[in-house]
Parts: structure tokens; sequence; C-alpha cells
């Protein structure tokens, strides 16, 4: 058993800062490495003051939950950009990321996405686009900006491609219902590090975004796709970084003071004590979605079976993902899980005030949790209290898992917290090693 941290204590979405620049380095063997800022901190564009941390917290929780349609296809083919009115925050992922485009660069402001491909943003002229604090990107402006025609073989790799005089176009719809459509083009895409000079990757696919709307946030200016299909940014990258990426996420309750870390190349290279290995697979029917084989989880010394299967992954039964506050997980399995939870909890019950979590308690100095394990094919991952429950106001902590019937199971980022998470692409491996993120 160990005392639960009562501290607020998850990573919300949080900025990735990629700031323009020339020049190149050997990033795969070298590496390098870029901020990532809390959405929530008051470094974020998202920031709003008037928010206490409890409503930030419910907030992501709505997020979190919505966003399960984002990886259900049937919801997404489903989709018509004609239905897409609304204009909420978006939960499209939990962190934003700014980069520079083109030549000479021009920064924008996007959401990085772990379970998205295509990096867009919204272009001049745009008719059709929803409302945008900063100045839109201007093709015309840059020197190195180029647009595909219709029979080259990038605009093949889209599973949505379409033809304007001779001009290779594309149209994206999510799950939320927003949607995207434009050029597709190639142009600079230049990275900020935090120890070298700043990384530029040139003839880097991007859309061109010319009518574009639904739940995006007028702080932000497009997409960064972070997924595993061949148009995704770290696809992209290829050899120069290896294949290889990583991430640190800091505690919530961290975020102003300390930013997490995103890493690529040689930097990103997860090794030492601690490690714990599970392979890495690719869905035969979304390339998008990085996903895993979760064998069981372990309430202290009773393991409860995961049977679930993430519908259209192919292989694996949970998604991995960034974007996506809590876990999520099949309800018959949700069932026997809390109930296992529930046991060994030494806690008065007590019901959140959102009533978006079920499993909750009094967060008292004498609340105890039970330790969790969860049981990835070849690896056993410790979970502290940190990374299985949250607190949601002032005398209340849950459990932060949520059930589904959509037969979609994520593996979220409260899990992630305080763990050095290590994609190898071409390796085919996913590594988790515990660590201080404040410090990394």
């Amino acid at each position: 058993m160990a005392d639960f941290q009562s501290p607020l204590s998850f990573p919300l979405a949080i900025a990735l800062l990629f700031v323009s620049s020339f020049g190149c380095i050997c990033a795969h063997r070298v590496g390098f490495t870029v901020d990532l800022i809390h959405r929530d901190s008051p470094l974020s564009p998202f920031y709003n003051s008037e928010e206490t941390d409890l409503q930030r917290i419910n907030n992501a929780f709505r997020r979190s939950i919505s966003r399960v349609h984002h990886f259900d296809p049937a919801a997404a083919a489903s989709v018509s950009p004609k239905a897409a009115e609304s204009d909420v925050t978006s939960n499209r992922g939990e962190y934003l990321m700014s980069l520079s485009v083109g030549t000479p660069p021009f920064k924008i402001m996007g959401i990085a996405d772990t379970g998205s491909d295509l990096i867009w943003t919204q272009c001049k002229p745009c008719e059709g686009c929803y409302k945008q604090v900063d100045p839109l990107f201007d093709p015309k402006s840059s020197k190195t900006y180029r647009d595909f025609s219709c029979d080259a073989r990038k605009c093949r790799l889209l599973e949505q491609s379409s033809c304007s005089g001779n001009i290779c176009q594309y149209q994206y719809s999510y799950g939320d219902q927003s949607y995207t459509m434009g050029n597709v083009a190639s142009d600079t895409i230049t990275l900020d590090s935090t120890a070298s000079n700043p990384v530029s990757f040139p003839k880097t696919v991007i859309g061109c975004g010319h009518e574009n709307g639904g739940t995006f946030s007028e702080k932000g200016s497009g997409i960064v796709g972070l997924g595993a299909g061949p148009l995704s940014l770290v696809s992209q990258m290829g050899s120069s970084v290896g294949g290889k990426f990583s991430y640190c996420l800091v505690p919530f309750s961290s975020r102003a003071g300390n930013s997490s870390k995103l890493n690529f190349g040689g930097s990103a290279v997860v090794s030492g004590p601690g490690v714990q290995s599970t392979p890495l697979l690719s869905s035969k029917t979304m390339s998008t979605f990085y996903v895993l084989t979760l064998e069981a989880m372990s309430v202290g010394n009773e393991r409860i079976k995961f049977g679930g299967s993430s519908s259209g992954t192919g292989e694996g039964n949970i998604i991995i993902d960034s974007g996506t506050t809590l876990t999520i997980v099949p309800e018959d399995f949700f069932s026997d899980f809390s109930s296992a939870v529930g046991n060994q909890v030494h806690g008065q019950r007590a019901e959140d005030p959102s009533g978006s979590l079920s499993v909750c308690y009094s967060a008292t100095s004498d609340l105890k949790v039970p330790a969790i394990t969860a049981h990835f094919t070849g690896a056993d991952v410790k979970l502290k209290s940190i990374n299985t429950f949250i607190q949601v106001s002032d005398d209340v902590v849950c459990l932060a898992f949520a059930p589904t019937a959509s037969g979609i199971s994520i593996y979220g980022n409260v899990a992630q917290t305080n763990f050095l998470v290590g994609y190898n692409i071409q390796g085919k491996s996913l590594s988790f090693k515990p660590a201080d993120c404040t410090k990394k």
C-alpha cells in the first residue's frame, strides 16, 4: 500500500516550442530535445487565469472521454464538414506545439497529436476557416513552398485526396466532427533544440488548409501529427532521427516551474536500470496509432486479465496516447478492476462533484491506495499513486480510469506521468523508465 500523493498531479495538454532557424545537425547520432509546455501552464496561450486547477482537471476529463471518438473509424467516417459548426475547446489532444514553416520561417501554433498524421495549418486565402488569433501562413511568402501535383507519389499516400487544377487536395475528418481541407504541399519545418542550434527538415509534406472548422481553438492554427503513419512529423524525419522519439511528462502540480521534454534521435534512447520494453505494434487498418498489448493489471497481488481489443487495430489491444488524460478500458474489465481497487483501498468512499468518475474517496491524510502494475507483453510497469489517482476537488480523489463500450482502449497520459516513454519505430518497441520528469 502507498500513501496517496494529494497534490494535483497529472499532465494536461502541453505546448511544444519549435522556433525557426537554419542549419542541420546529425540528429540521428547526436539527437536533440525540445521543450514541452503544459497546456494549462501560464506559459501556454491556452491558459485561462480565471479557471481553478480543479476546473482544468474536470475539463480534461470531458476531453478525455470524448476523444475516444477520435479513434473510432466508424465515427470518423460519418463526419460531415457541413455538420461541424460548434466552437468548443478541442479534444484533438492535450498538447500544443509551436513550430516554424517556410523560408523565411513563419511561426505557427498547432495541437500535437499522437493520434493523427498530417501536419497542417490554416493558410491564406482562407474564406472557410475558423477564427484564429495569430496571423495565417501565406504560402506565397515562402521561397521553399511547393504544391504537389495530382500524380505525385506523396499525394497517393493520403487516404482522402482529390484533384483541383492539377493540385493535390486533402480532406481530413476527425471523430469529433472537426475537419480540414486544402492543398498538399512541401515546405521546410524547423524545430528549436534546447541544447543546440535549431534543426530544419526541408521538403516536409504539409497540408495548407483553406477550409477548416469544428472544435479547434482560435488560439491554435492547426494540427501537428505525431502518429505512426507515413506523413507524421516523426515518420518524415526518417533516418535523421533513427525512428526514435521519447517524452517525459511532468506532474500537473509541477507545470508552472518545469517543462516536459520531447526528445528525438540519439537523445531519445531509453536505457539503463529500470527500463521495461514491450513490442510496438502496427495497425493493419489504422496505421496512425501506436498499439500495445496489455495482458493484465495487478492491484496488489490480485491480477485481472485484460481481454479487450481496440477495434480496427488488427494487433494489440490498447492504444497509447499522450493526448488522452484518463486510461480508457472496456466496461467488463473496469468492473473487475475497480472492484479490486475498492477492496484494497483503505479510505472512505466519496462522490466526484463533477460526476465524471465513479471510483472516488475522501482525500484524507490517512488514505492508503494499493500498488497497481500494468502488465504489457514483456514489460511490468509499476505505477505510483500519481499515475492511478487524481484529486478532483479539495477533499476528493478518484481512480484515473474510465469505462467505455466503444471497443477502443487507451493508455492515457496520467499513467505516463514521471516515466521516460521511448518510441523506437524502426525497432518496433516502446520502453518505460521511471523518472523524475522535473529534472529531465
